[in-house]
């Protein structure tokens, strides 16, 4: 309303077109009782003809004016298009909004079909209404008096309900889109849900939001029986009542053409009218209401308003994106003022429980694990043990069964513990633009440039940088390889807040000087703490501590004493090392076995050692009292 009145010359302009409408529609009924009245039922047949061609002659002057009314609509709903264009757009780049294309394609044209139709819909009502009104009272009174009242009853009725219904249509719109969001998510990885034994969990999840729909559904549904009521009331009533009281109409001086002209305003013109106001504004108006309200949020007065000049956009920098295990293209707060749980760990898991499904067996078992600040903690085991699920627990992308999560003292899941971390994947995010804004999307102030080429400089990725051309160089995904993806994704954390950076394999495409150039940045980062799902057993040699994962047990210690007491770890590093290296297994049992190994000596597939001198080997298990060492 506020935006109709910004444009009230138009109103007018439109009004006095409609003007020539409610004279055909004062026609219509009039010219045809006194057709009936003057003319034929007088045996006046010539007169009759004439008074039917002044309702011809009403039509023609209708069509003049309903020509002139679109291009009057066409005047008020253009610039509504316009300021929606122009807030979309503006929205998009000052906030990086994901939903920004479907907004500026789709929900624009339907904010602006939807308005031209309610526009023209709510002044062929109030045309056909006037003139229906006017004409009736010009033919008898009485005839008005039995109209107006269910007229009136209907319009009450139908204004009673269109708030709720706007707000169960919106109910239902976003019901309907959580569902196929779901449904989105769940086809893809069937296979998976199948692998992990979840098809219950998934099921249920799936079942909420259908009942969700179903029940919102059956809330618009039952609200829009009223508009059913409305129309009945309103457009059919009338006729009912005309034709019951006809007899005493006719004994109080209401003549039979008067009779029926009313009769064809009510099926000819109210009837009508009614029935698209009441679809039209009823559904369509929920619909715009709906749309605007997603295109336009609270705050945006000078879309409201009408304005013509919109304000300049906010320097709000790029957003987060899928590495920081947040929606695409939202950004990252800055990390919470200082507090008492600044005092906490940087991460403690205490009694942690995850299963992917209720009969699948738990990939992580009450596991308890405290990584101070300023700590560097490697996650390593087998492939497919739980490593990446641990760092997805910590990111808060899965919630465990049992225990609890807390990141600097912050609960997991939670908007604290959301800015306090950090999580870089193995397919790292880069998004079309400069390299400048990949590498700040994680920061909610503009990053200074000595910051930014620190940053480049201290992780490695200060030779593409300058080889692209400078932060301002436009960045062309698909043509950078893998492990530069993954440069841009390692710097953009670095310069983030968070003071927990979780590299899930997130230097897996870099050569091992690289890795380790990168896990040092991030290792020295101040007040920094680190974990490193390991891709090379040398991150664990970097690390202060190490957590060994394997299913039901784990172990946890330096890299020393896990080779001392854990079998599991001294097997992963003696079967990562490469060929002509000397694992450090310091081994020294009872038989002097010393950790030799030579290229091209054979074994077993774990542990190769020599006994004696070097190339005279054996298999653990061949020992000199002829059993295993160390269960080996």
């Amino acid at each position: 309303m506020r935006f109709l009145r910004a444009r009230w010359r138009v109103l007018v302009r439109l009004g006095g077109w409609s003007v020539l409408e409610t004279g055909q529609t004062f026609l219509l009924g009039y010219a045809l009782a006194r057709s009936l009245d003057s003319g034929f039922l007088a045996g006046r047949a010539a007169a009759g003809l004439a008074w039917l061609g002044v309702a011809g002659t009403g039509v023609l002057l209708g069509a003049v004016g309903t020509g002139r009314v679109y291009r009057s609509v066409a005047a008020l709903v253009e610039p509504l298009r316009d300021r929606l264009v122009e807030r979309v757009v503006a929205r998009g780049v000052r906030e990086a909004d994901d939903g920004a294309l479907s907004r500026l394609t789709q929900q624009v044209e339907i904010a602006r079909d939807t308005f031209a139709g309610l526009v023209l819909v709510s002044r062929s009502f109030v045309v056909a209404a006037a003139g229906a009104l006017i004409g009736l009272f010009s033919l008898a009174p009485p005839l008005a008096l039995v109209v107006v009242a269910p007229l009136v009853a209907a319009i009450t009725l139908f204004a009673v309900t269109l708030r709720p219904l706007a707000r169960r249509q919106e109910a239902y719109l976003a019901a309907d889109e959580a569902l196929a969001e779901r449904l989105g998510r769940v086809g893809p990885g069937l296979r998976d849900v199948t692998a992990f034994g979840a098809e219950a969990r998934v099921a249920a999840g799936v079942a909420q939001c259908v009942e969700a729909e179903r029940r919102a559904a059956g809330a618009l549904a039952r609200w829009g029986v009223l508009r059913v009521a409305a129309l009945a009331v309103g457009g059919h009533a009338p006729v009912v009542l005309l034709l019951v009281a006809a007899p005493w109409l006719l004994d109080h001086d209401v003549s039979p053409g008067a009779l029926v002209g009313a009769l064809a305003y009510v099926t000819q013109s109210l009837l009508p009218a009614l029935q698209n106001l009441i679809h039209g504004l009823g559904a369509g108006g929920a619909r715009l209401t709906v749309v605007l309200r997603r295109i336009a949020p609270a705050g945006d007065e000078d879309l409201r308003t009408g304005r013509d000049t919109a304000p300049a956009p906010r320097p709000t920098p790029p957003s987060t994106p899928a590495t920081q295990a947040a929606p695409p293209f939202r950004a990252a707060p800055a990390p919470p003022p200082a507090s008492a749980a600044d005092a906490a760990p940087a991460l403690a898991l205490s009694g942690v429980t995850f299963a992917y499904g209720p009969h699948s067996e738990p990939v992580v078992r009450d596991l308890d694990l405290v990584v101070p600040r300023g700590g560097h903690l490697a996650v390593v085991g087998p492939s497919g043990i739980g490593k990446s699920t641990l760092t997805a627990l910590v990111a808060g992308l899965l919630e465990p069964a049992a225990g609890e999560i807390r990141v600097c003292g912050r609960p997991v899941p939670g908007p604290g513990a959301a800015a306090c971390r950090v999580l870089i994947p193995q397919e790292a995010y880069v998004h079309t633009g400069t390299l400048g804004e990949n590498l700040t999307h994680l920061r909610p102030d503009p990053v200074p440039p000595h910051e930014l080429l620190a940053a480049a400089e201290a992780v490695g990725l200060a030779p593409l940088l300058h080889r692209l051309g400078g932060p301002g160089a436009p960045v062309d995904p698909a043509a950078l390889s893998a492990g530069e993806r993954q440069l841009i994704a390692l710097t953009r954390a670095y310069l983030s807040h968070a003071p927990l950076a979780l590299l899930d394999e997130a230097t897996c495409h870099l050569d091992p000087d690289a890795e380790a150039r990168a896990e040092r940045a991030f290792a020295a980062r101040p007040g920094g703490t680190l974990v490193v799902v390991a891709h090379r057993l040398t991150s664990a040699r970097r690390a202060d501590r190490v957590l060994v994962m394997d299913g039901r047990d784990t172990a946890y210690g330096t890299h020393e004493e896990l080779l001392r007491g854990c079998g599991l770890y001294r097997e992963l590093f003696g079967g990562w090392a490469p060929p002509g290296s000397q694992p450090p297994l310091p081994l020294r049992d009872a038989d002097g076995v010393d950790p030799v190994a030579g290229p091209g000596l054979a074994g077993d597939g774990r542990h190769v050692v020599a006994h004696g001198s070097v190339g005279q080997v054996q298999a653990p298990g061949d020992l000199g009292d002829g059993g295993a060492l160390g269960g080996q």
